[in-house]
C-alpha cells in the first residue's frame, strides 16, 4: 500500500447539507470521506448512508477515536462493524494492547470488517504539551503507540508524517499510517502543529493524507481534490 497513497477528506462543515453538497461535487474522485465526531454526533447512522447514496464507491473513515474500558471498546467497535458503512475507523492507542486485542478479537469473524487504526499523537500536540501529559517526547512515545498497536493486531496506526517513516521501520512496511494536518499547498497550518505538504508525506510512506479545510474552504474544492490527485 505505501506506494498508492490516498486522499481521505474530512467532512467537517456546520451542517450535513454543506457536507453532502461537497460530497456531490467531488463524487466522481477515488477518495475516502472522514465523517468525525461533530458530523456523526448531529447526523448519525444516517449520514453514513446518505454519502454511500450519492456514490456506493466510496469509502468512509469514521474518526471517532474510541477510548474507554476494553469491553466497551469492543461493543463499540462491533456495532461500527455490523454497519455495513465504515470501510475504516480508529481507537485510541492509549486504551493499552489488552484494549485493543480485544476490539480486534471481538470484529475478526464479521464479513468485510473494517480497517481499524489507532491514534498515537494528536497533530494538535507540540512536544512540551504531548510531554506534560504523557512525560515522554512525542517521537519515542508514537513510535512505541505503534509498536503496541501492531502487536494488538491493528490494521495501522493515525500519526504526523513526521513519524510515518519511522513507526513503519519499527512495524512493517504493510502497517498503515494515515496522516492528518496535510497541508497540500503550503496552507496556514490553522490549529495544527506537526504539518506537511503531499512531497514531503510521499517521502514518508504514508498511505492516506487527511485534508479538510483547504478542500472545503476553497471557491472551488473539486478543482482542489483534482490538483491533490495529480499531486499523489
Amino acid at each position: 500500500m505505501a506506494n498508492d497513497m490516498k486522499l481521505c477528506v474530512s467532512l467537517d462543515l456546520p451542517t450535513a447539507k454543506e457536507n453532502l453538497a461537497l460530497v456531490e461535487q467531488i463524487k466522481d474522485f477515488d477518495v475516502w470521506l472522514k465523517v468525525g465526531f461533530r458530523s456523526y454526533i448531529r447526523d448519525g447512522k444516517a449520514f453514513l448512508e446518505d454519502l454511500k447514496a450519492i456514490n456506493p464507491n466510496f469509502k468512509i473513515f469514521l474518526d471517532l477515536k474510541l477510548y474507554d474500558i476494553p469491553n466497551t471498546m469492543a461493543d463499540a467497535a462491533e456495532e461500527i462493524a455490523n454497519f455495513g458503512l465504515v470501510d475504516m475507523f480508529n481507537v485510541h492507542a492509549s486504551a493499552g494492547v489488552k484494549a485493543m486485542s480485544t476490539v480486534m478479537d471481538r470484529i475478526k469473524d464479521i464479513p468485510n470488517k473494517p480497517l481499524v487504526l489507532a491514534v498515537t499523537a494528536l497533530t494538535s500536540f507540540d512536544n512540551d504539551s504531548f510531554k506534560a501529559v504523557y512525560n515522554e517526547d512525542i517521537a519515542s512515545k508514537a513510535t512505541q503507540f505503534a509498536i503496541d498497536t501492531h502487536t494488538s493486531g491493528i490494521d495501522g496506526v493515525v500519526c504526523s508524517a513526521f513519524e510515518s517513516k519511522d513507526i513503519k521501520t519499527n512495524t512493517s512496511k504493510e502497517f498503515i499510517t494515515l496522516c492528518p494536518g496535510i497541508r497540500p499547498f503550503g496552507e496556514d497550518a490553522g490549529d495544527q502543529q506537526r504539518v506537511a505538504d503531499i512531497p514531503f508525506a510521499k517521502e514518508n510512506l504514508v498511505d492516506f493524507i487527511v485534508v479538510g479545510r483547504p478542500i472545503y474552504k476553497a471557491s472551488n474544492p473539486k478543482e482542489v481534490v483534482e490538483k491533490i490527485l495529480q499531486k499523489i
